[in-house]
Protein backbone atom coordinates (compact mmCIF):
# COMPACT_ATOMS: atom_id res chain seq x y z
CA UNK A 1 0.00 0.00 0.00
CA UNK A 2 1.01 3.40 -0.86
CA UNK A 3 0.15 6.91 0.42
CA UNK A 4 1.44 9.89 -0.37
CA UNK A 5 1.51 13.08 2.18
CA UNK A 6 0.18 15.84 0.08
CA UNK A 7 1.18 18.63 2.77
CA UNK A 8 3.39 18.45 5.56
CA UNK A 9 5.74 21.13 6.95
CA UNK A 10 8.56 18.28 8.28
CA UNK A 11 11.00 21.34 7.60
CA UNK A 12 9.83 23.22 10.80
CA UNK A 13 11.50 23.32 14.21
CA UNK A 14 9.38 20.45 15.45
CA UNK A 15 11.26 18.12 13.70
CA UNK A 16 14.83 19.35 14.08
CA UNK A 17 16.11 16.76 16.49
CA UNK A 18 14.49 13.88 15.20
CA UNK A 19 13.30 13.93 11.40
CA UNK A 20 15.69 11.06 10.31
CA UNK A 21 13.03 9.22 12.62
CA UNK A 22 10.04 10.32 11.13
CA UNK A 23 11.11 10.08 8.06
CA UNK A 24 11.95 6.46 8.88
CA UNK A 25 8.57 5.91 10.37
CA UNK A 26 6.42 7.66 7.25
CA UNK A 27 8.40 4.88 4.91
CA UNK A 28 7.56 2.27 7.22
CA UNK A 29 3.91 3.19 7.26
CA UNK A 30 4.04 3.23 3.58
CA UNK A 31 4.35 6.78 3.03
CA UNK A 32 5.73 7.57 -0.35
CA UNK A 33 5.96 10.66 -1.18
CA UNK A 34 5.70 13.58 0.95
CA UNK A 35 4.56 17.67 -0.70
CA UNK A 36 5.97 20.67 1.46
CA UNK A 37 4.31 23.38 1.12
CA UNK A 38 6.69 26.84 2.13
CA UNK A 39 5.13 29.23 4.39
CA UNK A 40 7.46 32.89 3.78
CA UNK A 41 11.16 34.07 3.30
CA UNK A 42 11.99 32.54 6.23
CA UNK A 43 11.21 28.80 5.81
CA UNK A 44 12.34 27.98 2.53
CA UNK A 45 16.40 27.25 3.18
CA UNK A 46 14.84 24.70 5.81
CA UNK A 47 12.33 23.53 3.30
CA UNK A 48 14.85 23.22 0.32
CA UNK A 49 17.47 21.48 2.48
CA UNK A 50 15.13 18.79 3.60
CA UNK A 51 13.99 18.13 0.27
CA UNK A 52 17.97 17.85 -0.91
CA UNK A 53 18.42 15.24 2.18
CA UNK A 54 15.69 13.71 1.37
CA UNK A 55 15.19 13.77 -2.59
CA UNK A 56 12.88 11.73 -4.70
CA UNK A 57 10.75 11.96 -1.41
CA UNK A 58 10.07 15.04 0.00
CA UNK A 59 8.96 17.75 -2.50
CA UNK A 60 9.47 21.86 -2.04
CA UNK A 61 6.48 23.91 -2.79
CA UNK A 62 6.74 28.21 -2.60
CA UNK A 63 4.41 30.63 -1.89
CA UNK A 64 3.32 32.87 0.71
CA UNK A 65 1.07 32.07 3.48
CA UNK A 66 -1.71 34.37 4.03
CA UNK A 67 -1.03 34.41 7.61
CA UNK A 68 2.83 35.62 6.99
CA UNK A 69 0.88 38.44 4.69
CA UNK A 70 1.73 41.80 6.72
CA UNK A 71 2.99 45.46 5.82
CA UNK A 72 6.18 43.92 4.06
CA UNK A 73 3.80 41.57 2.02
CA UNK A 74 5.32 42.60 -1.41
CA UNK A 75 9.24 42.06 -0.69
CA UNK A 76 8.06 38.79 0.35
CA UNK A 77 5.74 38.33 -2.92
CA UNK A 78 9.19 39.76 -4.32
CA UNK A 79 10.82 36.80 -2.90
CA UNK A 80 8.75 34.05 -4.17
CA UNK A 81 8.71 35.66 -7.48
CA UNK A 82 12.66 35.04 -7.67
CA UNK A 83 12.42 31.47 -6.67
CA UNK A 84 10.20 30.71 -9.44
CA UNK A 85 12.30 32.47 -12.18
CA UNK A 86 15.42 30.55 -10.23
CA UNK A 87 14.64 27.58 -9.85
CA UNK A 88 12.38 24.96 -11.57
CA UNK A 89 12.48 22.08 -8.76
CA UNK A 90 8.85 23.63 -7.19
CA UNK A 91 6.31 21.30 -7.59
CA UNK A 92 3.35 24.06 -6.62
CA UNK A 93 2.60 27.08 -5.36
CA UNK A 94 1.96 27.01 -1.59
CA UNK A 95 0.45 27.57 0.65
CA UNK A 96 -1.58 30.55 -0.65
CA UNK A 97 -5.06 31.64 -0.17
CA UNK A 98 -6.87 33.49 2.87
CA UNK A 99 -7.01 33.16 6.42
CA UNK A 100 -9.54 35.43 8.49
CA UNK A 101 -9.40 33.48 11.92
CA UNK A 102 -6.62 35.25 13.37
CA UNK A 103 -6.72 38.87 11.87
CA UNK A 104 -8.34 40.66 9.69
CA UNK A 105 -5.77 43.87 9.39
CA UNK A 106 -4.46 42.48 5.97
CA UNK A 107 -7.60 41.55 4.25
CA UNK A 108 -6.98 43.54 0.99
CA UNK A 109 -3.15 42.60 1.23
CA UNK A 110 -4.27 39.04 1.47
CA UNK A 111 -6.51 38.87 -1.27
CA UNK A 112 -3.63 40.93 -4.10
CA UNK A 113 -1.40 38.54 -2.60
CA UNK A 114 -3.83 35.55 -3.80
CA UNK A 115 -4.59 36.64 -7.34
CA UNK A 116 -0.63 37.57 -7.54
CA UNK A 117 -0.09 33.86 -6.76
CA UNK A 118 -2.83 32.74 -8.95
CA UNK A 119 -1.43 34.27 -11.84
CA UNK A 120 1.76 32.81 -11.13
CA UNK A 121 1.00 29.26 -10.81
CA UNK A 122 -0.99 30.34 -14.31
CA UNK A 123 2.20 31.69 -16.09
CA UNK A 124 4.37 28.52 -14.74
CA UNK A 125 1.90 25.86 -15.28
CA UNK A 126 2.15 24.86 -11.50
CA UNK A 127 -0.80 23.86 -9.31
CA UNK A 128 -1.64 25.99 -6.50
CA UNK A 129 -2.61 24.27 -2.39
CA UNK A 130 -5.11 26.82 -0.93
CA UNK A 131 -5.34 27.70 2.62
CA UNK A 132 -8.89 28.61 3.76
CA UNK A 133 -9.78 30.02 7.14
CA UNK A 134 -12.78 31.65 7.80
CA UNK A 135 -12.66 32.99 4.34
CA UNK A 136 -14.73 30.79 2.39
CA UNK A 137 -16.54 33.03 0.33
CA UNK A 138 -13.84 35.72 0.09
CA UNK A 139 -11.79 33.06 -1.73
CA UNK A 140 -14.27 31.32 -4.12
CA UNK A 141 -14.81 34.82 -5.57
CA UNK A 142 -11.32 35.11 -6.13
CA UNK A 143 -11.02 32.00 -7.68
CA UNK A 144 -14.40 31.84 -10.05
CA UNK A 145 -12.49 34.16 -12.63
CA UNK A 146 -10.35 31.35 -13.17
CA UNK A 147 -12.81 28.77 -13.45
CA UNK A 148 -12.37 28.21 -17.33
CA UNK A 149 -8.43 28.34 -17.66
CA UNK A 150 -6.06 25.44 -16.92
CA UNK A 151 -5.77 25.97 -12.95
CA UNK A 152 -5.99 23.21 -10.74
CA UNK A 153 -4.89 22.64 -6.97
CA UNK A 154 -5.70 21.41 -3.80
CA UNK A 155 -7.94 22.77 -1.24
CA UNK A 156 -5.59 21.88 1.55
CA UNK A 157 -7.63 21.15 5.20
CA UNK A 158 -11.43 21.23 4.08
CA UNK A 159 -13.44 21.79 6.54
CA UNK A 160 -16.23 22.81 5.66
CA UNK A 161 -19.79 21.71 4.33
CA UNK A 162 -21.28 19.65 1.41
CA UNK A 163 -22.56 22.67 -0.15
CA UNK A 164 -18.86 24.33 -0.20
CA UNK A 165 -17.38 21.26 -1.42
CA UNK A 166 -19.65 20.98 -4.20
CA UNK A 167 -18.30 24.88 -5.22
CA UNK A 168 -14.72 23.84 -5.11
CA UNK A 169 -15.86 20.74 -7.27
CA UNK A 170 -16.88 23.51 -9.74
CA UNK A 171 -13.26 23.56 -10.52
CA UNK A 172 -12.42 20.15 -12.56
CA UNK A 173 -9.00 20.58 -11.63
CA UNK A 174 -8.98 21.06 -7.86
CA UNK A 175 -9.00 18.12 -5.12
CA UNK A 176 -10.24 18.45 -2.03
CA UNK A 177 -7.52 17.46 1.11
CA UNK A 178 -8.47 15.66 4.16
CA UNK A 179 -6.28 15.41 6.94
CA UNK A 180 -6.90 14.65 10.74
CA UNK A 181 -9.62 16.63 11.52
CA UNK A 182 -11.81 14.00 10.04
CA UNK A 183 -10.93 11.55 12.67
CA UNK A 184 -11.88 13.83 15.55
CA UNK A 185 -15.20 12.94 17.47
CA UNK A 186 -17.00 16.18 16.87
CA UNK A 187 -15.92 16.62 13.43
CA UNK A 188 -18.39 16.75 10.71
CA UNK A 189 -16.35 16.00 7.63
CA UNK A 190 -17.61 12.55 7.58
CA UNK A 191 -20.91 13.11 6.89
CA UNK A 192 -19.75 15.73 4.42
CA UNK A 193 -17.31 13.24 2.79
CA UNK A 194 -20.20 10.73 1.54
CA UNK A 195 -21.09 13.91 -0.63
CA UNK A 196 -17.74 13.99 -2.01
CA UNK A 197 -16.67 11.43 -4.73
CA UNK A 198 -13.45 9.66 -3.38
CA UNK A 199 -12.17 10.32 -6.92
CA UNK A 200 -11.92 13.87 -5.70
CA UNK A 201 -10.12 14.05 -2.52
CA UNK A 202 -6.27 13.87 -1.48
CA UNK A 203 -4.66 13.08 1.53
CA UNK A 204 -2.66 15.23 4.12
CA UNK A 205 -1.28 15.47 7.35
CA UNK A 206 -0.61 19.04 7.84
CA UNK A 207 2.63 17.73 10.06
CA UNK A 208 3.01 18.96 13.16
CA UNK A 209 -0.46 19.95 13.15
CA UNK A 210 -3.94 18.14 13.27
CA UNK A 211 -2.65 14.89 14.41
CA UNK A 212 -5.68 12.28 14.24
CA UNK A 213 -6.63 9.87 16.55
CA UNK A 214 -5.49 8.12 18.26
CA UNK A 215 -2.22 10.48 18.78
CA UNK A 216 -4.31 13.61 19.35
CA UNK A 217 -2.12 15.34 21.51
CA UNK A 218 0.97 14.52 19.96
CA UNK A 219 3.20 16.17 17.50
CA UNK A 220 2.05 14.79 14.22
CA UNK A 221 3.90 13.63 11.73
CA UNK A 222 3.51 11.53 8.23
CA UNK A 223 3.48 8.51 9.25
CA UNK A 224 -0.10 9.26 11.08
CA UNK A 225 -1.57 9.73 7.70
CA UNK A 226 -2.57 5.86 7.84
CA UNK A 227 -4.78 6.55 10.24
CA UNK A 228 -6.64 9.16 8.22
CA UNK A 229 -6.21 6.39 5.82
CA UNK A 230 -8.27 4.11 7.89
CA UNK A 231 -11.25 6.34 9.06
CA UNK A 232 -12.04 7.83 5.51
CA UNK A 233 -11.64 3.96 4.12
CA UNK A 234 -14.45 3.72 7.12
CA UNK A 235 -16.97 6.51 5.59
CA UNK A 236 -16.84 5.10 2.46
CA UNK A 237 -16.77 1.18 2.97
CA UNK A 238 -13.92 0.97 0.89
CA UNK A 239 -10.69 -0.57 1.36
CA UNK A 240 -7.79 1.04 2.82
CA UNK A 241 -5.75 -0.64 -0.33
CA UNK A 242 -8.22 1.04 -2.86
CA UNK A 243 -8.92 4.27 -1.17
CA UNK A 244 -4.36 4.89 -0.97
CA UNK A 245 -4.65 4.42 -4.74
CA UNK A 246 -7.38 6.86 -5.20
CA UNK A 247 -6.00 9.58 -3.23
CA UNK A 248 -2.01 9.10 -4.38
CA UNK A 249 -2.81 8.82 -7.85
CA UNK A 250 -4.88 12.13 -7.23
CA UNK A 251 -2.17 13.69 -5.87
CA UNK A 252 0.13 12.88 -8.91
CA UNK A 253 -1.96 13.60 -10.98
CA UNK A 254 -2.39 17.06 -9.44
CA UNK A 255 1.37 17.47 -8.80
CA UNK A 256 2.30 16.44 -12.59
CA UNK A 257 4.14 13.01 -11.59
CA UNK A 258 1.86 10.51 -13.04
CA UNK A 259 1.11 10.27 -15.95
CA UNK A 260 -1.02 6.96 -15.74
CA UNK A 261 -1.95 5.02 -12.31
CA UNK A 262 0.43 1.75 -13.02
CA UNK A 263 2.42 -0.11 -10.33
CA UNK A 264 5.28 1.52 -11.66
CA UNK A 265 4.72 4.99 -12.21
CA UNK A 266 7.52 7.28 -13.78
CA UNK A 267 8.21 10.71 -11.65
CA UNK A 268 9.07 13.28 -14.33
Amino acid sequence: MKLVDSHSHLFLEEFKDDLPQVIARARAAGVTHVFMPNIDSTTIEPMLRVCKAYKGYCYPMIGLHPTSVNADYAQELEVVARELESSDEYVAIGEIGMDLYWDKTFLKEQEVALNKQIEWALQYDLPVVIHCREAFDLIYNVLKPYRSTALKGIFHSFTGTLEEACRIMEFPGFMIGINGVVTFKKSTLPEVLKGIPPERIVLETDAPYLTPMPNRGKRNESAYLRDTLMKVAQVYDCSPEKLAQLTSDAAFKIFGMLESPHEDFKVY
